[in-house]
């Protein structure tokens, strides 16, 4: 009998995204489906994408406790090609009916009701698992994602059957914090004010809720978890979650594979596998320099090219690289592309780099989803030393893609890049780089060593490009994992 899933989560792609969780939920319910888990995907209805769904219909009402005012909210479901299983959407128009960031007002400020909506929203999901509309269908399992559902565990406690959770952490960072003002309004169960249970430091957590009463809590990656065990990246959670090691589990994303596939993919101008990924990735990075209004000759077409996509933030490391960047154009004849946005002094930095250094720089403020693909398949070296990352998905892409990448040693790109170092290149594992302290002169001294093995020793960095590209990163391997924890 097929094992029923509700899948609960605030984005998933295509329909809403602002980041990696809505890849998750569009990846991993798609695999479970494959793995004939019986799914349910559920989202509040956010107004810019119900226009999305096709062949919506309203299931029922349901009467929900918001914060001093009681909502009636409407249950529909929905279609969309991406998802071969039923949408099911939260309606509430005075608390979803809202164009833009799901989370946030166009002026940069969380809305000031994400309390009582993502609340709304966990009563929602309890009472679908409870069948209160009668539908006949009841979830084996309720998988929950970050603390915008972390109520959900807390509140299945009043459902009879009640169905396993699952709690998963994309970023431990976003804990959804609130007074304890607010939880008084919501009328949230009085035996949940502890410090065994939501209460921190004298407001509630969300996310701490989801942590404390879901009967499995997972992580994006095995690295992360045991990384947020610790003071460093524990967010004052880290002895709740050392005490719950025994229900925590991590267990890496995947990605879509068919999407960031160099044998396949519809932006390149070459497509290219094992056997021809000298012959591909030459002819993509023609293109992607041409992109950038150059005319390369054989010599540059021959020197390395070093790319980056990324949001620009510390937590990414955009400042190292930009440590790194004049040294190595002075002593090297390494090339950067850089693509990403935000903070305006990092925007501003490269566009001033650029200018300063043309045809050795080449920067694109923004993102680009045709320009990605290209970067991933054109460059030689992928940067990306982030201070932390979950999980992370653009060094996946990137060996995906032969790309070798550099990162520093956290959470999922440790799980996912293997260093070349003599060891590794004997076992022939190694697949990328890796950097051990967070400073720009450990990954400057890096970048040395890998521009040395690039222009020293070619049949090298063949056999790391190999080993790349022969990883598995799909997400029937995450599917079947989580399949077990639902089952046990």
């Amino acid at each position: 009998m097929a094992l029923k899933v509700l899948f609960a989560a605030s984005e998933a792609y295509p329909l809403i995204k602002t980041g990696g969780l809505a890849d998750v939920a569009y990846g991993l319910p798609l695999a479970l489906h494959a793995e004939r888990a019986e799914v349910r995907l559920l989202l509040p209805a956010y107004y810019d994408m119900m226009g999305k769904l096709k062949e919506v219909q309203q299931l029922g009402s349901l009467q929900i406790q918001g914060a001093g005012r009681v909502h009636t909210v409407h249950i529909l479901e929905g279609s969309h090609a991406a998802f071969p299983f039923p949408i099911w959407v939260v309606e509430c128009g005075a608390l979803f009916g809202r164009s833009g960031n799901p989370y946030m007002h166009p002026d940069g400020y969380d809305w000031p009701d994400n309390a009582e909506r993502f609340t709304v929203f966990a009563r929602a999901a309890a009472l679908l698992a409870d069948d209160a509309l009668q539908l006949n269908w009841r979830p084996d399992v309720v998988h929950a994602h970050d603390w915008q559902t972390g109520l959900i565990p807390a509140l299945l406690e009043a459902v009879n059957p009640r169905p396993r959770s699952v709690f998963t952490i994309h970023n431990l960072a976003y804990g959804g914090y609130f007074s304890r003002a607010v939880y008084d309004q919501l009328q949230l169960a009085w035996h949940w004010w502890s410090s065994e249970g939501v209460e921190f430091y004298g407001g509630f957590s969300m996310l701490k809720a989801g942590i404390v009463y879901a009967d499995v809590v997972t992580t994006v990656s095995p690295t992360y978890a045991q990384e947020i065990c610790t003071p460093e990246f524990g967010y004052g959670l880290d002895g709740l979650l050392r005490s719950r090691s025994y229900k925590l589990h991590g267990i890496l994303n995947g990605i879509d594979t068919e999407i960031w596939n160099p044998k396949h993919d519809e932006y390149l101008v070459q497509n290219y596998g094992l056997r021809d990924i000298k012959k591909g990735k030459l002819a993509n990075k023609q293109a992607l320099l041409e992109r950038f209004g150059q005319n390369p000759t054989e010599e540059q077409l021959a020197r390395p090219l070093l790319g980056m996509v990324s949001r620009l933030v510390e937590q990414k490391g955009v400042d190292m690289v930009m440590e790194c960047i004049h040294p190595l154009l002075a002593e090297t004849n390494a090339a950067f592309v850089l693509i990403g946005s935000g903070h305006h002094h990092y925007e501003q930095a490269l566009y001033d780099l650029a200018a300063r250094y043309p045809g050795r720089v080449m920067v694109y403020i923004g993102y680009n989803e045709a320009l990605a693909h290209l970067l991933e398949a054109g460059c030689d070296i992928f940067l990306m030393p982030s201070r932390f990352e979950p999980c992370g998905l653009n060094q996946m892409y990137s060996l995906n893609y032969g790309t070798l990448p550099v990162v520093y040693n956290t959470g999922g790109l440790a799980d996912t890049v293997v260093n070349a170092t003599e060891a590794n290149i004997a076992a022939d594992t190694a697949n990328g780089f890796v950097f051990y302290l967070p400073y720009s002169h450990a990954l400057l001294g890096t970048l040395w060593w890998v521009l040395r093995i690039f222009a020293d020793d070619q049949k090298l960095w063949r056999a790391l490009q190999r080993n790349a590209l022969k990883a598995d990163f799909a997400w029937k391997r995450s599917a079947k994992r989580y399949l077990e924890l639902y089952r046990n």
